[in-house]
């Protein structure tokens, strides 16, 4: 099969390897194939001929793995330390890039086909030139990638007049070593192309070190001389960024900073920010923070020696004010909120989204109600942010308390410590499962009478359930399900209607919930829209981990109304 594949194409690549001293035909680009291309003729494409390994690029220098949030001044994040976490040296630049210049090392494909076939890869030689066959040498040194097929077709076009289509493509550019050193995190010498990005090299040095180096000034030098001082505040705030052409042994600086100021509060950018002098317009500021639509206001904290003092402006008038070196700006939004929006679930007719004024009472609410008939106003619900946060953070330091009770428990023996090892696991579990509820929220309305005096507040949301006879049945029971209200049973006939409690249940917890969000008293039966609970048991020889798990299963059934099982 061998010998008939060369049969077949090799009087076509032998006639390339005689006419120049080009390397062997080639009909299939490499990966880099799409880097740079030229307009072609209208003329159609030969078929491809032969496939030699392409010129392989040095390989870059193998970066560490640094930090991909990295931070400075005490914790906070330096803007534009973002960029450096990988990303660019993993994707070298592999695009069109019009404005290329050719040079030399530089690998072009080349097509000639009609009266003359030819085709193969060419390396631009020291002189500038490549090499065509019956045509002779053409220079392409400093032709700009867009022009480069309209250089060649025109050389050609001296010695083949007519019935020949020519095509030329910027294939791979040349390969580069480039120095970067400065302050990055890996100074060093790095591998690329000549058509790469700073922010390429940057980045395979580790980036930029946030505490010490300069975004605002990267400079580029070529034979010691400066080439370009690169500013990547403007590829990050409005994503331009100079086109630049390596050269081997070039080398990119990465200065010192110099002066910053820290913006909090309602940005967009709340970062430490870079200056390129040591005091700015608010302006300035603006244009880099970019305030979000909620700020009315911006202090300005200055250290001054061993002072601070601070200023308080209202949007509108900061822009003129000037902000120094070391200062704290903080945005802020200083809202005097005058109303409320309450949204209004389940059985009512009329608005579902309500305006309060503040200081209205869940009575000034309920009297704005249009309920159906089939409302059931007596267990009437009101969940609110506030209440959920709480019961959240409650929630979690009870998690964090098992955790440590698990984690820390002592063994005597080696057969105890594997079962305090499997009961440790079993925890970390158990915890990650119950981090995942939501609490409700449900602010419990037991006594009406005081219930009314309660202030609303933003965002509470008031369900109001329809009347229903049904009991619902969660837990450890076999079957699980909603069952019609009969007057006068008990739990257990509840649960035996459901199957019968599970082996795992624990008869001495159960909860009944009233629809109002409050605990029946134990003992007590179930009313109409009553839900029970059956909590697990808890088997441990750890008294804390006991008291710890069983604070949890009542938290989690009272705040989310979940029967979490071990």
């Amino acid at each position: 099969m061998l010998g008939l594949w060369v049969a077949v194409l090799g009087p076509v690549s032998l006639y390339a390897q005689s006419a120049s001293s080009a390397e062997p035909s080639l009909a299939v680009p490499s990966s880099q194939a799409g880097l740079v291309g030229g307009a072609g003729t209208s003329l159609a494409m030969p078929t491809p001929v032969a496939a030699p390994a392409p010129t392989a690029a040095p390989a870059p220098a193998t970066a560490l793995p640094f930090p991909t949030s990295p931070s400075g001044l005490g914790g906070t994040v330096v803007f534009g330390s973002q960029m450096f976490v990988g990303r660019f040296a993993n994707m070298p630049f592999t695009g069109f890039n019009p404005d290329y210049q050719i040079a030399v090392g530089d690998r072009v494909l080349l097509r000639i086909w009609g009266a003359v076939t030819y085709e193969a890869y060419q390396n631009v030689d020291p002189q500038g030139n490549i090499f065509i066959p019956n045509v002779g040498p053409v220079s392409v040194l400093g032709v700009q990638n867009k022009d480069l097929n309209k250089q060649v077709e025109a050389q050609v076009r001296r010695t083949f007049r007519a019935n020949v289509g020519v095509y030329a493509s910027l294939d791979s550019a040349q390969p580069v070593r480039i120095y970067v050193t400065g302050f990055v995190r890996a100074p060093g010498l790095y591998g690329g192309v000549s058509s790469d990005s700073v922010l390429n090299f940057i980045d395979k040095a580790g980036g930029i070190d946030p505490d010490r180096g300069s975004y605002l000034s990267v400079k580029v030098l070529r034979g010691g001389k400066p080439r370009a001082n690169i500013n990547l505040y403007r590829f990050l705030l409005d994503g331009e960024l100079d086109r630049l052409q390596f050269q081997d042994g070039d080398t990119v600086v990465v200065l010192p900073r110099q002066h910053t100021v820290t913006v909090m509060g309602e940005a967009q950018n709340a970062y430490v920010f870079e200056l390129d002098r040591p005091e700015v317009s608010g302006s300035d500021i603006f244009y880099m923070a970019r305030p979000k639509p909620t700020a009315t206001h911006v202090s300005v904290v200055r250290n001054t020696g061993v002072q601070l003092t601070s200023e308080y402006h209202r949007l509108a008038d900061a822009k003129p004010v000037m902000v120094r070196s070391g200062d704290l700006v903080t945005f802020t939004a200083d809202k005097y909120t005058t109303t409320l929006l309450v949204r209004v679930d389940g059985d009512q007719q009329g608005d579902r989204s309500l305006v309060m004024p503040v200081g209205a009472t869940l009575k000034d609410l309920m009297a704005r109600l249009n309920p159906s008939p089939r409302a059931n106003l007596d267990g009437v619900q009101l969940f609110r942010k506030s209440v959920q946060q709480r019961q959240k953070a409650s929630l979690e330091v009870a998690l964090r308390n098992l955790e440590t009770a698990a984690l820390t428990a002592r063994s005597s023996t080696t057969e105890e410590a594997n079962l305090r090892k499997s009961e440790a696991d079993l925890m970390l579990n158990f915890t990650a499962r119950a981090r995942s509820i939501q609490p409700l929220g449900q602010v419990v309305l037991t006594d009406r009478e005081e219930a009314d005096k309660l202030l609303l507040e933003d965002g509470d949301v008031l369900n109001i359930p329809t009347r229903n006879h049904l009991v619902l049945l969660s837990g450890e029971v076999l079957f699980p399900n909603a069952q019609v209200y009969s007057p006068g049973a008990s739990v257990d006939d509840y649960v035996q209607l459901a199957g019968g409690y599970t082996q795992s249940a624990d008869t001495s917890k159960q909860i009944v919930l009233r629809s109002n969000g409050s605990v029946a008293p134990s003992g007590s039966n179930p009313e109409p829209g009553d839900e029970i609970l059956i909590l697990p048991k808890i088997e441990s020889k750890n008294i804390e981990v006991t008291r710890s798990v069983t604070q949890i299963l009542y938290q989690i059934a009272i705040s989310a109304k979940v029967a979490l099982g071990l």
